[in-house]
């Protein structure tokens, strides 16, 4: 598949198929791919936590409550900011740049013929504060994102808007 295609393609998926061990090579690959993402300044303002322990994913769902689908989802890639890798007028992009990474992620686990789906955490503070526990780290959680064989094929919901657009 082709970018183009890819970005077609994709969608949230919310159930998969059970018991699915994601090669750790494969993982690599979609870290490697959001680490591709631009940044600000390459400052590079993340870093990754990927779960695989069915306990943990159990703590993940009942921290989240829109995260449901971790039951079956092989493993889930949460993106923690690091606002602290910035500095001065780029210090408040943290939040677009994991975004970014995110994208990649999703467009990647969708090459390698995996599913996806993102929650997002932050802004919402109580989400953030739960995860940084379980997770046992300082930087902010942005976003859990389940990844596994998809269990379901939902149709598109994004579309071309040509009323969205402004040329100057």
């Amino acid at each position: 598949m082709d970018g183009s295609q890819l970005i077609r393609a994709r969608r949230s998926i919310r159930r998969y198929k059970p018991g699915v061990q994601i090669p750790r090579e494969e993982i690599q690959l979609m870290l490697e791919a959001a680490m591709m993402a631009p940044s600000a300044r390459n400052s590079r303002p993340w870093e990754f936590v990927v779960v695989e322990s069915p306990a943990v994913k159990q703590q993940l769902m009942e921290a989240h409550p829109y995260c449901g689908m971790l039951a079956t989802a092989s493993l889930a890639v949460v993106v923690c900011g690091r606002p602290d890798r910035q500095e001065g007028w780029e210090s408040q992009f943290w939040p677009q740049d994991c975004g970014a990474a995110i994208e990649n992620l999703l467009l990647q686990a969708l090459e390698l013929g995996y599913g996806s789906c993102w929650c997002g955490c932050y802004p919402a503070l109580e989400r953030v504060e739960k995860l940084q526990k379980i997770l046992g780290v300082s930087s902010l959680p942005v976003a859990i994102v389940a990844v596994g064989v998809p269990d379901e094929h939902p149709d598109a919901r994004g579309y071309f808007d040509p009323q969205l657009v402004k040329y100057l």
